[in-house]
C-alpha cells in the first residue's frame, strides 16, 4: 500500500496548522486580556481599601486626641475640686434626716 502526497494535500496541511497558529494566538491574547483586566480589578479595590484604611486611621486618631483631651479636662477638674474641698470642708451631714420645709 502505497500513500500518495499531493502537493495540494501538503498545501492543506500547512494551512491547518496556521489556522491551529492563529487559534492559540487568539486565544493566548483572550488569557492576557482577561488577566490583564483581572489585575486592575485587583488593583482597584486594593487602593480602595487603602484609602478607606487611611480615612479609618485618621477618624481613629482625632478620637484618641478628643478622648485624651477630654480624659486631661476630667483630671484637671478633680484635681480642682478636691483642691477646693481641702479648704473648704465638705458639710457632714451626719445621721440626721433632711429637713423638710413648709
Amino acid at each position: 500500500m502505497r500513500v500518495s502526497c499531493s502537493p495540494h494535500d501538503v498545501g492543506l496541511v500547512f494551512a491547518l496548522d496556521r489556522n491551529l497558529m492563529r487559534m492559540y494566538v487568539i486565544l493566548l491574547a483572550a488569557l492576557l486580556v482577561l488577566g490583564v483586566s483581572c489585575l486592575t480589578a485587583y488593583l482597584v479595590t486594593a487602593a480602595r481599601s487603602a484609602r478607606k484604611r487611611q480615612t479609618i486611621a485618621t477618624r481613629l486618631d482625632a478620637a484618641l486626641t478628643r478622648a485624651a483631651q477630654e480624659h486631661k479636662d476630667r483630671k484637671d477638674a478633680a484635681s480642682a475640686s478636691t483642691a477646693l474641698t481641702t479648704v473648704l470642708p465638705v458639710i457632714q451631714q451626719g445621721d440626721q434626716e433632711p429637713r423638710r420645709v413648709a
